[in-house]
């Protein structure tokens, strides 16, 4: 009986305390709604400071006001904060329980993308919009703009890729250019200094040790001085026999006289023959 009693104390106790949630969450709902109220009425009046602060006391009775949220990020794209405005509408549509608010709020966001040129993402937006309530012509045709923007977008970057890649190519063909005409301008003064130093080098070849010119005439009177020292074979006069004709002659004569010798020293030893004269 005892946890029978307590159990039925306790249920007691939370369903008391239920209400007074409930009770509570209603009031804040009700001031929240009068807040968005002010905020609209004030937009009308085109006083957009006020009703931004009308808007942002709605959302702090109950963070979950879908209207305060949705309103103060159109109060937003009336002053051109388009930043604020899409922070906004997203957070509205995720805390939007209805398609009808979900609708309205992915059109906006569609709407401000558009502002900032960001066509492709208004296109998905535009599209979530639609999932939510297909039969809005207002939302299908910006969705029609919003994707011939996102083409155009699309074929203008394309282009710019392409001139990039051309830019690049017209680099690296102008890099190359002015590599091979510094590296042709290197070897041409290599080639001059090459000139240069071998020219230096033949004129230092021309040069004694103390850096004045030789003297070719010198060197050659050296070679004539060379010459004079060797003995020289005197010149045959003509009708005379040369030096060494008369020594040739003299051993031709030495020769037969000694071959004549001795054929007679030869006789001797034989005997020697006497020839008679005959008469007449």
């Amino acid at each position: 009986m005892k946890y029978l009693i307590i159990l039925v104390t306790l249920t007691a106790t939370v369903s008391f305390s239920q209400e007074q949630d409930k009770k509570a969450l209603l009031a804040a709902q009700k001031k929240a709604n009068n807040y968005v109220y002010e905020g609209n009425t004030l937009i009308n009046d085109k006083d957009f400071v006020s009703a931004e602060m009308e808007y942002r006391k709605a959302i702090s009775e109950t963070s979950n006001s879908v209207a305060g949220i949705y309103n103060l990020g159109n109060s937003y794209i009336k002053k051109g904060s388009f930043e604020e405005a899409l922070y906004r509408l997203e957070q509205a549509a995720k805390t939007s329980t209805s398609k009808e608010e979900k609708h309205k709020a992915y059109h906006n966001i569609g709407n401000v993308l558009m502002q900032n040129k960001k066509c492709k993402e208004a296109v998905e937006a535009y599209k979530n919009a639609l999932r939510n309530n297909p039969s809005d012509e207002e939302t299908r045709y910006n969705l029609g703009l919003a994707k011939i923007c996102a083409e155009q977008q699309k074929d203008q970057e394309d282009q710019n890729k392409d001139d990039k890649k051309d830019d690049q190519n017209k680099d690296k063909k102008d890099d190359k250019k002015d590599q091979d005409k510094k590296e042709g301008d290197d070897k041409k003064d290599q080639d001059k200094k090459d000139e240069g130093d071998k020219d230096k080098k033949e004129g230092d070849d021309k040069k004694d040790d103390k850096g004045n010119p030789k003297d070719d005439k010198k060197d050659q009177g050296k070679e004539g001085d060379e010459k004079e020292k060797q003995p020289q074979q005197p010149k045959p006069q003509p009708g005379q026999m040369s030096p060494q004709q008369v020594k040739n002659l003299l051993e031709a004569m030495n020769n037969q006289e000694q071959k004549v010798q001795e054929k007679i020293n030869a006789e001797k030893q034989k005997g020697v023959k006497i020839k008679t004269e005959k008469d007449w």
